[in-house]
């Protein structure tokens, strides 16, 4: 009798483990959003810079829990935008750990919170200190549909907390901050190895 109870159960968690779309892959794709304020002496001087496209590349790593999938993500991504014609960059690693459900046959929602650990930044012509926090949380949230092995997404991403770089303009008294926290469109594409 056991040894049917095992064979039945090693039958049952091979289908499972066959119909599940766990695995690892790789996903990249293109950004279109901005960056905080830039403020001088105290005062907004532009508070919606010029968007720009910006792009990604990394890998996940997606867990199917019966009705729910966690996909812990990381990326490198680029952002860039523009402020009164200085275009400003900003590099950084994202850590999103997305929670996610399928709705109706491939179409999935998912959300959850992601983090952000700031590379690098650049302003043209103008020399930049050290971001304020190097790490950051925002939040991603999207609707994605699976084709097989492949997938297409669109998510929204927003950073919670202000994370400021400071510049002197040139080299006069001038001081400036620049909020390096994301608000962007991402669209990404991904494929399951």
């Amino acid at each position: 009798m056991k040894k049917y109870m095992l064979m039945g159960f090693l039958l049952i968690c091979t289908t499972v483990m066959a119909q599940m779309e766990s695995g690892l892959g790789v996903t990249a794709g293109l950004n279109y959003g901005s960056t905080g304020d830039l403020r001088e002496n105290g005062q907004t001087i532009i508070d919606n810079p010029d968007e720009k496209i910006g792009y990604h590349l990394g890998v996940y790593w997606k867990i199917d829990l019966d009705f729910l999938y966690l996909r812990p993500e990381l990326k490198y991504t680029k952002l860039s935008n523009e402020y009164n014609g200085s275009q400003f960059d900003v590099q950084k690693i994202d850590v999103p750990m997305l929670l996610g459900t399928n709705i109706i046959g491939p179409l999935h929602v998912f959300a959850g919170p992601s983090l952000q650990y700031i590379v690098d930044t650049k302003l043209q012509d103008t020399a930049l200190s050290d971001v304020q926090n190097e790490w950051s949380v925002g939040a991603q949230f999207g609707v994605g549909v699976n084709l097989g092995d492949l997938g297409i997404d669109v998510r929204y991403e927003r950073g919670f907390t202000n994370n400021e770089v400071r510049f002197i303009r040139n080299n006069i008294a001038a001081q400036g901050t620049l909020d390096t926290r994301p608000e962007q469109i991402i669209l990404a594409l991904s494929l399951r190895l």
